[in-house]
């Protein structure tokens, strides 16, 4: 008579027990590398961070086709945010350049481009940084996706999520930063600018980070890991969204180009 040894059945028992485990889809916690930390490397992070929020730092110009190329091209009627209304300085509330329009498709396109950039990053290990997926976590959140919010039950959906969170932070920073402009007398006259570069650019930037830290945790988007890249883009956040101005001022995407 054959004995099993009892070291045999409980390594039976193991494989059959890891067997029937069920394991979450492929874009929760990927397994971050010890001795790769890319948000620690104040070259890398800044890039990590404009990765990952690029749906934010991007929907000012999808703001632009909704509020200004798409009407002109269909005749759709633009409305704006605060219905023309005016305080009690003589100025208006937000003025003609905050819209719903342009509200509600710089949220939209920030969404299909967090859609985007998870295509792009979509498996990608930490050692692809500043190109990680924003749909993981990359091992600085206990937690998985699939716990969070957000999460809807797929990847294109959750991505789309993410990146309308990120464009509506940006959307409300920048009417923000045009409050502060207008009732500090700083208002856009035609082509003649605010000569306000910082309420231009800080408001929209900081607040799609504060939305991130705030709404898009266990993602890595929202892990307080990135607040040092935050702080370094903040600062070279206003050459960037001049540079992204002018462009679109060229492509005829704005009336001016800041």
């Amino acid at each position: 008579m054959n004995i099993t040894p009892a070291g045999s059945i409980f390594l039976q028992i193991f494989h059959s027990h890891n067997r029937a485990k069920v394991h979450p889809p492929n874009f929760t916690a990927t397994v971050m590398s010890s001795d790769s930390l890319p948000w620690d490397d104040p070259l890398i992070a800044p890039l990590l961070v404009l990765w990952l929020y690029l749906p934010g730092y991007l929907s000012n110009t999808a703001a632009m086709l909704g509020g200004k190329w798409i009407p002109d091209l269909t005749g759709i009627p633009v409305f704006t945010i605060d219905g023309g209304r005016v305080m009690s300085d003589g100025n208006r509330v937000l003025g003609d350049g905050k819209t719903w329009n342009g509200l509600i498709g710089g949220t939209i396109g920030g969404g299909l481009l967090g859609v985007l950039t998870h295509s792009i990053s979509n498996g990608n290990s930490v050692d692809s940084a500043p190109f990680l997926d924003p749909l993981s976590t990359y091992g600085t959140n206990s937690s998985e996706i699939s716990d969070a919010w957000f999460y809807f039950g797929g990847e294109s959906v959750t991505a789309f999520t993410i990146g309308c969170v990120l464009g509506l932070g940006c959307m409300v920073g920048d009417s923000a930063g045009s409050f502060v402009k207008r009732r500090l007398g700083h208002k856009r006259e035609g082509s003649v600018s605010s000569k306000a570069p910082l309420l231009d650019t800080i408001p929209f930037a900081a607040s799609a980070f504060v939305f991130g830290q705030f709404l898009l945790a266990p993602s890595i988007v929202g892990s307080s890991e990135l607040l040092m890249g935050m702080v370094v883009l903040l600062l070279a956040t206003p050459i960037l969204h001049r540079s992204f101005n002018i462009i679109g001022f060229r492509l005829g995407l704005k009336s001016v180009p800041y």
